[in-house]
């Protein structure tokens, strides 16, 4: 699936709509968010891809010339501004590719304040 698409079905039908060698780098961030929230819903939500479990927590997805993941908060990223410095950022969004994915620990460092920011705004 390229940007621009609309998204309607399954996080299943979204993946199968992307080329092969993409869905294998979004599969395996995938299974990274999977490891550290198994008891989080997978839905489409925003037209990609999205684990919630609190509320949005991250997504995913394929883009023109390069693959996203979503932390679904503005200011998550300004914190790690340092380690996300090799790849594309906007305000909620990193953009990466096959050849060059994001570290695991980075991507379970951006959940774990996911996880963090949605279990506060629920206490308060």
């Amino acid at each position: 699936m390229r940007s621009g698409e609309r998204s309607t079905g399954s996080v299943e039908e979204y993946l199968d709509r992307v080329p092969a060698e993409d869905r294998a780098a979004l599969e395996q961030l995938r299974g990274i968010i999977r490891a550290m929230v198994p008891d989080a819903d997978e839905v489409i939500s925003y037209g990609v891809p999205t684990f919630r479990r609190g509320g949005n927590l991250v997504g995913y997805g394929a883009a023109t010339g390069h693959l996203s993941f979503f932390a679904m908060s503005g200011s998550v990223l300004g914190d790690l501004a340092e380690e996300l410095s090799p790849f594309g950022t906007s305000k909620g969004t990193v953009r990466f590719t096959r050849e060059h994915p994001i570290p695991r620990s980075l991507v379970e460092r951006i959940v774990g304040i996911r996880m963090a920011e949605n279990e506060a705004r629920h206490r308060a």
